[in-house]
């Protein structure tokens, strides 16, 4: 008998119910509720609770916090898609008078725009938005804290005015553009700006003893782009599936893969810890991957969803409780528990369909100099640069169907790549961003820079 290839193990079903068990009661968490989605599915559902009888199920709403600020992220990007905008846009253009206005959008999104991570007292999270009823009460009187763009400095009003600039150029409040251009789209129908029933209270445990306090829900008003949102573990689970392979209806798969790249400046700290921050999501290595996503808390509430796209695994982990769980640990764990006992299976290989003879001709042993790389034709068309000592700088190239390659990561990444020809067609050598790499090193019938030297190679007596 065989298990159908979308189904987990029971050992790996059990592996994940016994880290969310830990997980719930180390953190001593009135409820956990989690999701792991493989290859564009949900695979799994637990839940562990401190109520005798039913606990959440991917249904239940849980407060998401910052989880939120990746939604906003996706309407600016699709407003950019749609050439409303330009990444590279002063704020200013687009929402005059804020009085940050020259902070880019993408560095808004990247979290560098020099902002304060808060709004002033009191604390946002925890009174009602109705006290900050203009951008100018969510800045205050010193917004900026850093340069603009030279530090990542994480910043919640960044994130509301990425709302109000969806606002004025959607002509609509944030929360109707979100539900008519992302939540409809994507089926997302249990994912609201107010809780909906069946929903978790949010609670405070004590730090000392085993009570608990009920924590405000406020509505956030205008720092709602940052963290209003309720959601569920089945609708965040779909929106991981959306984050890993797009969804042309909303955001195309090259969007997605834009927004998960690096794009804020690492302190050193981030660079010891393996963390950076993209276009509304965080990025983090871990246990040897690379994993992307965000992290959430508001009173009362902790939430996390963490992807590895290489894997196609993804986990959501939600707690009701202000203090707890480790919850993106907790769903970075659930997603190597996966990944490490049931790895991916490879498609098989398939030979390509027809290869350009001038194209095929280029592939295999280059060299710069007298480093030496190899050049291998894609499934995809495209070229794979790597150097042959396993150390070096390396690269994927795009075709851009003229007979040049465009770098796609790395070192290379946006550099042309082009085969010169002699006269008689025959190929003299690469061109890779004005480096000559030749068949032999320093090959004498090729243009290298500084020329060969006439007498050739030797050795020293």
């Amino acid at each position: 008998m065989t298990t159908p290839q979308e189904e987990l193990l029971p050992s790996t079903r059990r592996a994940l119910l016994h880290r969310i068990a830990v997980a719930q009661a180390e953190g001593r968490a009135p409820s956990l509720a989690a999701a792991v989605v493989r290859d564009g599915r949900t695979v799994w559902q637990g839940a562990r609770t401190s109520v005798d009888g039913h606990g959440p199920d991917e249904n239940v709403q849980y407060r998401i916090g910052s989880i939120t600020k990746t939604f906003t992220a996706v309407l600016v990007l699709r407003l950019r898609d749609e050439g409303v905008l330009d990444l590279g846009d002063p704020l200013e253009k687009h929402l005059p008078g804020t009085g940050v206005g020259e902070a880019t959008i993408a560095e808004l999104l990247a979290h560098t725009g020099g902002l304060a991570a808060e709004s002033p007292a009191p604390w946002w999270e925890r009174t009602p938005g109705a006290l900050r009823p203009e951008l100018a009460d969510v800045l205050g009187k010193q917004p900026r804290l850093h340069p603009v763009g030279r530090r990542f400095h994480y910043s919640n009003p960044g994130y509301a005015l990425l709302g109000a600039l969806v606002e004025r150029l959607r002509g609509a409040p944030w929360e109707d553009v979100l539900r008519r251009e992302v939540l409809d789209p994507l089926g997302l129908n249990r994912t609201s700006p107010r809780p909906q029933a069946p929903h978790a209270d949010g609670w405070a445990v004590h730090p000392w003893a085993d009570v608990l306090l009920p924590e405000p829900a406020e509505d956030l008003g205008r720092m709602a782009s940052a963290g209003q949102l309720w959601s569920t573990t089945g609708d965040l689970a779909r929106f991981a599936v959306f984050l890993t392979h797009g969804d042309d209806r909303v955001l195309g798969v090259e969007t997605v893969r834009e927004m998960r790249a690096p794009a804020a400046p690492a302190e050193a700290a981030d660079v010891a810890d393996g963390v950076s921050y993209g276009l509304g999501l965080q990025i983090q290595h871990r246990d040897g991957r690379l994993l992307v996503g965000h992290s959430g808390s508001l009173p009362g509430f902790l939430a996390g969803l963490t992807i590895s796209v290489a894997d196609d695994v993804a986990a959501v982990v939600l707690v009701n409780c202000t203090s707890g769980p480790p919850v993106s640990a907790v769903s970075a764990d659930l997603v190597r528990i996966v990944a490490e006992a049931e790895p991916r299976i490879p498609e098989p290989w398939r030979p390509l369909p027809a290869v350009d003879p001038s194209v095929l001709e280029l592939a295999g042993q280059w060299y710069w100099g007298t480093y030496a790389f190899g050049l291998r034709l894609t499934a995809d068309g495209g070229l794979s640069l790597e150097p042959l000592s396993g150390n070096g700088r390396r690269s994927r190239f795009r075709a851009n169907g003229d007979g040049t390659w465009t770098g796609l990561e790395g070192y290379y990444a946006g550099e042309l790549l082009q085969a010169v020809r002699h006269p008689d067609g025959t190929v003299s050598h690469l061109d890779l961003g004005s480096f000559v790499l030749t068949r032999q090193p320093y090959d004498e019938g090729a243009p290298v820079p500084g020329g060969v030297d006439p007498e050739g190679w030797r050795g020293i007596g």
